[in-house]
């Protein structure tokens, strides 16, 4: 008897040992998605999932999945893999709804909720194509899989004072700033450019047009058309744009004087016209993709 009950006890510690160890290959899926790297952790999680080996654990598809979707906001990998979407939605829906599923969910909200603002980016983007219809189907998924997983809130940026006495085109930079401010609060609309309702496009196009400086629509072309500029240059009135692993996503505009912390002011999917200092995001920061300029 002592026997059988020594072994249950050593099946129980082994079990327990092998279900909460750290898996490296884990480890390794995460690291990669943590630095947009998605190609490399879809390819590697699906080797995972060809491995008995990692049946256990339902963290291959899951990292299958999100970085399926992240993949497939690029329009050639996508005509390339046409049930892309829906195969990723269903897989997530499939792992939120096992318990070992909603451990997952819970253990990496954060990483769910940056990317459901990656995705409602994506919706605002193919609004602005004209898309109508694949952006309602894509914001009804995001919506039903998504469901008490809101956007991340920044933490709000201290406010910025600028002395512009002696300097002419830091007060024009100002001015503009000044104008985009007024615009706080302003709901976020996808694919909105008037005081109603602003995407992030639509909101830098608005606050440039009224300083007499025509921008593209979209936040990819803006950052095409932009005139590059280094990190170091970057100050008040430049764009700073994000990339979502693949293209560009985003766009702000930087309210901090040059050499203080990277501020913006953009338009926020959970906030609508708000301020942030990009330099303290875990969202905003890793996701920087470049700085433009189009104002001297």
């Amino acid at each position: 008897m002592r026997f059988f009950q020594f072994l249950f006890v050593v099946v129980i510690v082994l079990n327990a040992q092998f279900l909460f160890a750290q898996v490296p290959a884990f480890d390794k899926l995460e690291m990669l998605y943590d630095q947009q790297h998605y190609g490399i952790v879809y390819r590697k999680a699906n080797r995972l999932l060809d491995n008995p080996e990692y049946d256990f654990s339902q963290i291959p598809k899951y990292y299958k999945a999100i970085s399926s979707l992240q993949i497939a906001q690029n329009p050639y990998w996508k005509a390339r893999h046409n049930n892309a979407i829906d195969e990723s939605f269903d897989l997530l829906a499939k792992v939120k709804s096992s318990a070992k599923g909603k451990l997952i969910f819970e253990a990496h909200y954060n990483e769910l909720s940056s990317l459901r603002t990656d995705l409602e980016s994506w919706v605002s983007d193919l609004k602005r194509q004209g898309m109508q219809e694949d952006a309602n189907y894509l914001a009804n998924k995001i919506a039903s899989l998504f469901e008490g997983i809101k956007v991340l809130e920044d933490v709000k940026a201290p406010e910025i004072k600028y002395d512009a006495s002696a300097n002419v085109k830091l007060k024009e930079r100002i001015e503009i700033i000044d104008f985009a401010k007024k615009q706080l609060g302003v709901p976020y609309v996808s694919a909105g450019d008037n005081p109603s309702g602003f995407d992030c496009s639509g909101f830098t196009t608005y606050v440039m047009n009224n300083s007499g400086v025509k921008l593209p629509r979209r936040a990819k072309d803006q950052y095409e058309a932009a005139q590059k500029i280094k990190e170091r240059d970057a100050q008040i009135g430049d764009l700073v744009f994000f990339s979502n692993g693949t293209e560009i996503s985003h766009v702000g505009i930087l309210i901090n004087e040059l050499g203080k912390p990277k501020t913006m002011i953009h338009a926020s999917s959970s906030k609508g016209i708000s301020i942030v200092e990009i330099d303290s995001s875990n969202y905003w920061k890793p996701r920087v993709a470049g700085y433009g300029r189009f104002v001297p």
